[in-house]
Order: C-alpha cells, then structure tokens, then sequence
C-alpha cells in the first residue's frame, strides 16, 4: 500500500508540476509564504528525508531553490530511490521496522501530498490550472514514480 501511495504522489505530482508558466516557482500565496519553488524543494528535502529514513540515518535538510526543472529531477529522483528502497531487499532498508512504514506516511509522504495540493491552488490562482479528473479511474501503478505518467483516463 505504501509504494501504492508513492506512486499516487508521482502521478498527482507530475501533472501538477509540469507546463507551469515561465515565472510560476516565484508565486507565493500570500506575502511572506513559500513560493511555489520553495515548496518544490522541500518536496525534495521530504523525499530525501524519507529515504535517509529507511537507509537507517535519518537526516534533514532545507535546500535552496534550483531552476524549476533541476528541483523536478531532484523530487522524482528521490521518490524514485525512496520507492526502489521499499521494493528492494529489507537489508538494504535497514531503517525499516514496526511501525517505520506508519511514521513515513504520516510525515513526509503526508506533507508532500499536501504540498501537492498546494501546488495546484497556486497554479490555478497563476491563471494555469490544472484538469480536474477522476483520480478513482486513473491508471496508477505501483513502482511507477517518475515524473513519466500515463495519460489521464476522465478529465472533467
């Protein structure tokens, strides 16, 4: 069910955060918040989080802000290793034990859901929302986490 999940935050994550307008990583909700390139980077620090996590040396960072495209890369790349770490051999995840699986959804895959969705409010605020769609019929898989999804099935 997890990886289900990381792949569920690739497939809404992806559509979310390509085509965005040229200035869009300098939109902030309101003065003083994160702009949606702050967000986009502590999308990465989370996943990166996660798999310092499950590698049994759990760490935190705050990044900076990177061209759209390169804290793109950044966030897959990591939900990509977070994803291959679950699916892999447990010696390789030492940090995996009872209840560990409970904490990295409650806390950054959580977050990062949520960041996702704040992503999309920013967007349409930008003037470039995204389709609403029935997320219920789309075509989502586990292992596949990558910024590469299929096509929506029912957009609204």
């Amino acid at each position: 069910m997890l990886r289900h999940t990381l792949a569920t935050l690739a497939y809404r994550a992806a559509k979310v955060l390509r085509d965005v307008p040229p200035d869009f990583s300098g939109v902030a909700p309101v003065p003083g918040g994160r702009s949606a390139g702050q967000i986009l980077a502590h999308l990465g620090d989370l996943m990166e989080w996660a798999v310092s996590i499950v590698e049994g040396k759990q760490t935190w960072r705050d990044s900076p802000v990177q061209a759209w495209q390169a804290d793109v890369a950044r966030f897959f790349d990591a939900l990509g290793r977070f994803d291959a770490l679950l699916a892999g051999p447990r010696e390789n995840a030492p940090g995996l034990r009872a209840g560990t699986e409970e904490k990295l959804f409650q806390g950054p895959i959580a977050d990062a859901l949520m960041h996702v969705g704040q992503l999309a409010i920013m967007r349409r605020a930008a003037g470039a929302p995204i389709k609403a769609e029935n997320y219920f019929v789309a075509d989502i898989k586990a292992g596949r986490v990558g910024p590469d999804q299929t096509p929506p099935k029912r957009e609204f």
